[in-house]
Formats: C-alpha cells, sequence, structure tokens
C-alpha cells in the first residue's frame, strides 16, 4: 500500500522543546501500560515524539529565560538553555536557524495530546497482519493521522452498507438510570460482533467497524472484538427506551481484575452529550474502576477521585482538589471553589492559568500580583510593622490587602 500525503504536511518543523524528557518518559510509560507490542512503542517514541515538538499547535512558547525556570519550577533548567538564550539575543548573522529554532513547552497530559496518541494507538494497532505492519517507520506522523482521517472518512461512507440489527441474547443489563439502561455487549454471545456493528453503526465510530462487512471480521472492528473475546476489554452502552445507544465506554481489564476506562465515547467520537453525565456517573461508580482517569473523561469535567467519580465543579475536599490539580494542572479553572493550597500549587507549577481563575486567597492574590500587571500601589515605610512578615517588608502593600491577608490568617488557624 502506497502511502500518498502532501510532503509539506508531513514533516517535522524545527523547535526546541524545554521538557523533552518529561513529555518523552510520559509517552513510554502510558505505552508500557498498555503492553503495546515493540514496533508501536518504538513508533511513538520517534515519530510521535517528533511530531509534537515539531508540529503540536498547543504547546507554549517560552520567551526568557526568567520564563523558562518559572516554567519548570523545581526542576533544575538544561545546560543548553542559557546558551539558547544567549544565540537569540545576537544578530541573524551571527546565528544559524536551528539555534533560532523556537523553544516550547508542552503539557505531557494535555487532553489532546492524549486523544491524538490514542487514535494513533488505535491506528498502528489495526495494521497488524496488513502490508504496512513492517513498514510502520516509513510512515511520519502526520501521514498516519492523515491515513487515519481518511480512512474514517470511508468508513462513513460505508455505513449504511454495515447495517446489524441489535439483540438482546447479546447484551446484559449492568445499571438502571431514571430513563436510560447500561448493557454490557456478551463476550459469549455468538451475536457479540454483530451487535459492535450495530453500535457502530448508530454511534458513528470504529468499535464495530471491520473490515469485512459480510463476515465481521478485521479492521478495527477485529482489535475490539478480540480484546472482548479474550477478556481483556469490558464494553458497555448507555440504551433508551428503544434501544438506541448514546454513549459507549470500553475498560481495559487489568491483571489483577480492576477496571481502566480506556474510552468514552459520544456519537461520532465526539464527547458524550451533558444531559448524559449523571447516568454515566452513575454508571462509573457502581461499575467499580481503578483511579485512572482518561482524556475523555477530563474533556468533559469528570474525574476518578478517592471518593469515587465526580464532576470537577463537585470536588470539594482539599485534599482531593490537591491531587487532582497536581496531576491535571488543567483543570484548575473547573474547580468552584479552590483551596488556597490548590493556588499555590498552580501558582508555583503553571501560574499562567491564574490569569483565567483569579486566586482567592489574599496571600496568593499578593505573591501572583506581578501576573496581571496591576499598578503597583505607592512604596510603604519598610520599618512600618503592617507591611511586614517575619520582618520582610512588603512595601507595595496596600493597607485594604494587609487587612484582608490578616483577617483570612485568623479565620483558618
Amino acid at each position: 500500500m502506497e502511502v500518498s500525503v502532501d510532503k509539506r504536511a508531513s514533516s517535522y518543523a524545527p523547535r526546541n522543546l524545554l521538557n523533552a524528557e518529561q513529555l518523552k518518559d510520559g509517552i513510554r510509560q502510558r505505552s508500557q501500560g498498555r503492553d503495546d507490542e515493540v514496533p508501536v512503542q518504538s513508533w511513538l517514541l520517534n515519530h510521535f515524539y517528533r511530531h509534537l515538538v515539531g508540529n503540536f499547535e498547543p504547546a507554549r512558547r517560552i520567551q526568557t529565560l526568567e520564563e523558562a525556570g518559572v516554567t519548570l519550577g523545581t526542576e533544575a533548567l538544561p545546560n543548553w538553555v542559557a546558551g539558547y538564550f544567549s544565540a537569540t539575543a545576537k544578530t541573524p548573522t551571527e546565528t544559524s536557524s536551528e539555534t533560532l529554532a523556537t523553544l516550547v513547552w508542552i503539557d505531557p497530559l494535555d487532553p489532546q495530546l492524549l486523544h491524538q496518541e490514542a487514535l494513533l494507538v488505535e491506528f498502528l494497532t489495526s495494521r497488524k497482519g496488513t502490508a504496512l505492519e513492517g513498514k510502520l517507520d516509513r510512515i511520519t506522523c502526520p501521514q498516519a493521522l492523515a491515513l487515519w482521517e481518511k480512512e474514517h472518512a470511508q468508513m462513513s461512507a460505508r455505513v449504511d452498507q454495515g447495517w446489524r440489527q441489535s439483540s438482546t441474547e447479546a447484551l446484559t443489563t449492568t445499571v438502571t438510570c431514571a430513563e436510560h439502561s447500561w448493557v454490557e455487549l456478551r463476550p459469549d454471545s455468538a451475536l457479540l460482533r454483530a451487535e459492535m456493528a450495530f453500535e457502530s453503526y448508530v454511534m458513528r465510530h470504529c468499535l464495530g467497524q471491520f473490515a469485512n462487512r459480510r463476515a465481521l471480521t478485521g479492521g478495527y472492528g477485529e482489535r475490539y472484538a478480540e480484546a472482548v473475546e479474550q477478556q481483556g476489554m469490558r464494553v458497555f452502552s448507555l440504551r433508551d427506551a428503544q434501544g438506541q445507544p448514546h454513549i459507549t465506554v470500553s475498560l481495559i481489564i487489568q491483571g489483577n481484575g480492576a477496571l481502566t476506562v480506556e474510552q468514552v465515547k459520544g456519537k461520532q467520537n465526539r464527547p458524550p452529550v451533558e444531559r448524559y453525565f449523571q447516568d454515566l456517573l452513575l454508571f462509573l461508580n457502581a461499575i467499580g474502576t481503578d483511579q485512572q482517569t482518561p482524556a475523555d473523561c477530563i474533556a468533559i469535567g469528570i474525574a476518578r477521585t478517592e471518593s469515587g467519580w465526580l464532576r470537577i465543579e463537585d470536588v470539594s475536599d482539599p485534599e482531593a482538589q490537591t491531587r487532582l490539580v497536581a496531576r491535571y494542572p488543567q483543570l484548575f479553572y473547573r474547580l468552584d471553589a479552590p483551596s488556597a493550597m490548590v493556588e499555590w500549587l498552580v501558582a508555583a507549577r503553571q501560574s499562567d492559568l491564574l490569569l483565567e481563575v483569579s486566586p482567592q486567597a489574599p496571600s496568593v492574590k499578593y505573591a501572583t500580583r506581578h501576573i496581571f500587571k496591576k499598578t503597583p500601589w505607592p512604596p510603604r515605610q519598610a520599618d512600618d510593622p503592617r507591611y511586614q512578615t517575619e520582618g520582610v517588608p512588603w512595601t507595595d502593600m496596600s493597607p485594604a490587602l494587609a487587612e484582608e491577608i490578616a483577617a483570612w490568617q485568623t479565620r483558618t488557624r
């Protein structure tokens, strides 16, 4: 099979990455956790990593040496970073184009990154047994993404040819909600693959998209069918009274029997409709899962906490908030009432998030005042005790803020 992709869109742009090892370690750990085969893991650490470094658009651009230090927080700056900024200060004739390549930082847990990785793993795994299986290293990441999009467009065009009737014999009711029910696609049913094809037909995703629609074999559907049949995966569907699906959930069965949520899909691989969120939370808490939260759930604002699955806005326990934001900093803006500890954590690790949600703790407000570029208050007398903490003068603090901080500290003792 020849890969025909615009070469201008199949290369990797020259950029420098501030947290290269952190990003690569994240890819490696997730790949090992999924038990990806060696060729897939090698491709991810080569082509997918290079694609992220060169082409990933949510990358954060680093403009100064000081900003680089703040972004990495407690981590030591790589030795080459200081030299990079020294080089950028020179004239263009004194500096090579490679040295002047943009310096960026990429969130290793960015939902878009995780989503892109998941669909690429799906694509690479589905190549097993095809002419491309031994040629993965020759396919760049942009080419793989283009092939994935092309194949899914073709599947959408052929969807009318793959109609299958749903059968109650292939389903087991697991959780009953107010208006809907969660059913599991039975791994021991002779109609499992037909039910998967029906789920895909209605939902317009690739769970039951088989290469041979008559025999229900091959393609993306084969991967999922084998996983369910071999009891390595469980698949659930939220059905209405007419038997129509609205959400598809796949869970990985770990070696110790624990369940890890892999994907949560609405129609056309989009996030589920919000009116079904309560049914989703009821199901996830009833079925029992491990502590992992997939990118699909992060995207719709729900997460696994110590006390179960919750909407981010409903996480009020300070310790739970801290654990959540430490792992998924991008969720900070969704918390209704973040604790002071969470605000300090965000201020230390990713202070730019405070531009979206202003801190509530007065001490955090003061400590991060430079972020908002407000006009400083008139300087005060350094020996005035009202503007000192542990003997350190806060020369630009207003009387009102000094009183607010003092009152807040008294309330929280």
